[in-house]
């Protein structure tokens, strides 16, 4: 074969080629780090479910609060102003009612009540003097952000978990935990229709699906590519 005839090599062809595999690469170790975090979140979330309950102190007083269940001393939690989180529990729609509940030295941590149907019209009632404590358990989570789709709330009915916000609206004055108490025993129990539910730690973990398509693209790019390269010298 003369130097004439020879082939020119395909150079902006390999450039893009090793560019694109340089990126499915990534992502692929990428996802594959995501798998190894969401399998430590899983794990930690049931070990949690499996510890006793501790008061609610303590456990904010942890470095890390998430998933654990605590014991919530609240002093007239039963009768406390609250905000309303519009939500679809168990497929059905309605509201949560979110109330503040200061903490002994630590601020104020805000209470999910539970959850009311959106049919029921019943409220428990609210009073501004100081009543006894109300003791109930819960599960102390990190509640999402509201995102810049969330539409800003209508008086005091909220469409997303905005503290900040929540904790304004309900009079709050000092710093607000991060981390939402989930009542799972009810502070009114004279009203059935309010339901304490914590919502589930339930995780998709898709990550080794995305991983494994990722390094697969990867492959057939290099697959592809010798391909043509084998195609193009043999031609010649």
């Amino acid at each position: 074969m003369t130097e004439a005839a020879r082939p020119r090599f395909p150079y902006v062809l390999t450039v893009v080629a090793v560019l694109v595999l340089a990126l499915l690469l990534t992502l692929g170790v990428w996802q594959a780090q995501r798998l190894q975090w969401k399998l430590d979140l899983i794990a930690r979330s049931e070990a949690a479910a499996r510890q006793a309950p501790a008061p609610l102190e303590d456990v904010l007083a942890l470095e890390d609060p998430e998933f654990l269940q605590a014991i919530v001393t609240c002093r007239g939690l039963n009768t406390a102003p609250f905000v309303e989180l519009q939500s679809i529990e168990g497929g059905d729609a309605g509201v949560r009612l979110i109330s503040a509940c200061p903490i002994e030295g630590q601020g104020t941590i805000l209470v999910d009540r539970g959850f009311v149907p959106a049919e029921v019209a019943d409220r428990p009632d609210t009073r501004a003097e100081t009543a006894m404590p109300v003791v109930i358990a819960g599960v102390v989570r990190r509640a999402p952000e509201p995102n810049a789709l969330t539409p800003p709330p209508s008086g005091s009915l909220f469409y997303g978990r905005d503290r900040t916000a929540m904790a304004q609206a309900l009079g709050v004055t000092g710093p607000v935990s991060p981390y939402t108490v989930y009542a799972t025993t009810s502070a009114n129990p004279e009203l059935a229709a309010l339901r304490p539910v914590a919502p589930p730690a339930a995780f998709s973990n898709n990550h080794l699906g995305y991983a494994l398509t990722w390094f697969g693209l990867a492959v057939v790019l290099v697959g592809f590519y010798a391909a043509v390269m084998i195609r193009r010298y043999r031609s010649s």
